[in-house]
């Protein structure tokens, strides 16, 4: 595989973010480059010291050798890996403790280009923070094997109320890391549905395999892996020149889609969801410069949290 990569210059580098940087990085090694941190550092806009870390500790686990100062990959993996396998290793090996075990076995998943049943389609990752799983590896585990050989699998869960119940016959899709918490998106008695792993417990993998329905991963992609099989609205934002410039830079919201530019820099930006807890979090870190057009009740929600928010903070 040969992947062609354009030089970065320094000063828009500067505003990269860790994954970007770390996608760079891995580009860089799996087509044979030799690098030397110094010159990265300059390159990426950032000090010595958060490339050695990049190096030495987000990507400790690459087969990396060592000469002189410089760092290469060990020839027999080079230009193995997708763009999309060294994104999703980015996302994961950017915060570390973000899975709770990033060893060989992962590793020879990574780079297991033949094989595709085990690469990384078992995960989907949104977001860098992360809670720790370190204390369920074992269920994370044995799920994401029944979600590779397309096996049924039951657990005891527990809901948000304390209820207690078994879940039989769940057929697992993905492992989904939403804003840093854990789910597993399945279907489930003739619906998606998202279960926290934290709740999941004394998990069993079913010899009886399923037959994965059509349509499963579009769902996943155009969902946020949480709010699975709902019917989608569409909602349309105002947003002011002040805050464009990062909804055209990257996408803020789950499929979003710019609509209309106007001349004094504002911009209208549509998404379809399935629930507004998939945007409200994120209008709200953007207030003032965004407003709801589209549903109208959903500007209306926002201004009356608002309102109640503030008649708390003066009572």
């Amino acid at each position: 595989m040969v992947i062609v990569m354009k030089k970065i210059i320094p000063s828009a580098a500067a505003h990269q973010t860790l994954v970007d940087r770390l996608i760079a990085i891995f580009m860089k090694l799996n087509q044979g480059e030799s690098l030397d941190p110094k010159a990265l550092a300059e390159e990426f806009g950032v000090n010595l010291r958060t490339i050695q870390r990049d190096l030495n500790e987000r990507l400790v686990q690459l087969p990396f050798q060592k000469a002189h100062g410089r760092y290469t990959l060990e020839p027999s993996y080079l230009g193995k890996l997708t763009f999309q396998e060294m994104e999703k290793f980015a996302n994961l090996s950017g915060v570390g403790g973000l899975f709770p075990e990033l060893g060989k076995a992962f590793l020879e998943k990574l780079f297991s280009s033949l094989n595709k049943e085990t690469n990384l389609s078992a995960w989907m990752v949104m977001g860098h923070d992360y809670e720790d799983l370190r204390p369920h590896r074992g269920i994370f585990s044995i799920l994401e094997k029944a979600i590779i050989d397309k096996k049924l699998v039951q657990f005891r869960y527990t809901k948000g109320n304390g209820e207690t119940s078994i879940r039989d016959k769940v057929e697992p899709y993905k492992l989904v890391n939403k804003k840093g918490i854990w789910y597993l998106a399945a279907w489930h008695e003739g619906r998606f549905k998202a279960f926290s792993i934290s709740r999941i417990e004394a998990p069993m993998v079913n010899e009886e395999k399923f037959t994965p329905r059509e349509g499963i991963e579009e769902e996943l992609n155009n969902s946020d892996g949480i709010w699975l099989g709902m019917k989608r609205q569409r909602v349309v934002i105002q947003v002011n020149k002040e805050a464009a410039l990062f909804f055209r830079r990257r996408k803020l919201l789950p499929n979003q889609q710019i609509e209309k530019e106007f001349t004094d820099g504002a911009i209208w930006v549509s998404t379809t969801i399935a629930h507004p807890d998939e945007v409200m979090p994120i209008f709200r870190y953007w207030i003032p410069h965004v407003q709801i057009l589209e549903p109208l009740a959903m500007q209306q929600a926002l201004e009356d949290g608002l309102r109640a928010y503030l008649q708390q903070k003066t009572t």
